[in-house]
């Protein structure tokens, strides 16, 4: 009975453990910040897989939504103005946008684990960067800390 139990408790362990510590962050969205007009804050996050993130609405008429994710990665999009609680279980780089104001420049990065596709990545965001009027060098800058 008592080697029962010990199996019992340590696959409860292996089933539910990562929960157990698994982080939640909030990224803010915001009309300006520290880096200026039509920003997250912050803009760059480095989590664990299993960590969720919440898309905050602290500014009205902002959204987030995915652009470039690793390969078989769920994507997201949030209502405007409606905040958004995102769980990240495949490690890579991910890109997101505010819908209605991504030629602003409004973009952010989360990388989950190990940046396994950060050269894809990384083209990605020269892509983005490229259809963007304003605050144009941002994601360049926010990618300077994936590596």
């Amino acid at each position: 009975m008592k080697n029962l139990i010990r199996i019992i408790l340590i696959a409860s362990s292996l089933l539910f453990g990562a929960s157990l510590y698994a982080a939640d962050h909030v990224i803010q969205e915001l009309n300006n910040g520290p880096d200026g007009a039509f920003v997250y804050g912050p803009s760059y996050l480095l989590i664990q897989p299993g960590d969720t993130v919440t898309f905050q609405p602290t500014d009205q008429g902002h959204n987030s939504e995915s652009v470039f994710m690793p390969e078989g990665a769920t994507p997201w999009k949030s209502d405007i103005s409606q905040p958004l609680t995102v769980t990240f279980t495949k490690p890579g780089v991910y890109i997101y946008q505010c819908t209605p104001h991504n030629l602003f420049g409004m973009v952010g990065v989360i990388v989950v684990g190990s940046p396994v596709n950060a050269e894809a990545a990384q083209k990605a965001a020269a892509a983005i960067e490229k259809k963007q009027i304003m605050n144009q060098g941002r994601i360049t800058a926010i990618m300077k800390n994936v590596h």
